[in-house]
């Protein structure tokens, strides 16, 4: 089906990425063959549509930068094929998805940045402050971040979160660690590490502790995987 034809309401919700509808397809053509998958895909967007008919409207839409490539509605996306698929698709699948979604620019930024540098992190925290006062505006992932200390690392975290909401919503939290672990992944990038011990499906906030892949605080918080599949630190 053409997307300009799924049927949801364009003046509060968005429609998913071009990138994350070509990871998502690309998913599909793993597990089904090809006289399938136009269909499987269709599937995929009427859950979509389904899952948007009774979804939040006070979102932003298209103004929000949280419903770019990989946010919000990429997620709800993602669910959507998860929901559809599920008997075939992996965790691991997931991963990858939301990776290949966000990391690429991680990638990019990690020929110059470098965390452990005081430049850097000062610029990153800044890039915080500024994502804070954006959320403010929606009042959707509901962040606070902490005042700068130039010698502990930046900490922030996420009282609310929409995708979490949403997994909860529909029984779907069992692929949200596949899609949260991406955010170690991206600091690791930054010659950074991303601490975390509770998130929002299991917890009542989302802990982010920064700093760069040298400090010694590191030495006292070793990562693991939970049971569900969590990134996470003592």
């Amino acid at each position: 089906m053409r997307d300009n034809k799924l049927q949801f309401n364009r003046s509060c919700h968005v429609l998913y990425s071009k990138a994350c509808k070509k990871q998502i397809q690309s998913k599909i053509a793993l597990h089904y063959p090809e006289a399938q998958r136009e269909a499987v895909w269709e599937r995929v967007q009427r859950q979509y549509v389904e899952f948007l008919s009774d979804w939040r409207t006070d979102l932003g839409g298209k103004k929000n930068f949280h419903n770019g490539a990989g946010g919000t509605y990429d997620c709800i996306a993602i669910m959507s094929y998860y929901a559809v698929c599920r008997d075939v698709v992996s965790f691991r699948e997931i991963e990858e998805i939301e990776e290949n979604l966000i990391l690429p620019t991680f990638r990019k930024l990690s020929r110059f940045v470098d965390c452990n540098k005081p430049f850097f992190k000062r610029l990153m925290y800044w890039a915080f402050q500024n994502a804070e006062k954006q959320c403010a505006k929606w009042h959707d992932y509901e962040m606070h971040v902490a005042p700068y200390d130039k010698d502990k690392p930046i900490y922030y975290e996420f009282n609310a979160c929409p995708a979490a909401e949403f997994a909860i919503k529909h029984g779907l939290t069992d692929i949200m660690p596949a899609l949260c672990n991406v955010d170690f992944a991206s600091m690791e990038l930054l010659h950074a590490r991303l601490v975390r011990k509770t998130t929002c499906v299991d917890g009542c906030r989302c802990d982010y502790t920064i700093c760069g892949d040298k400090d010694p605080y590191l030495n006292d918080h070793p990562e693991y995987r939970d049971a569900a599949g969590y990134r996470r630190n003592r």
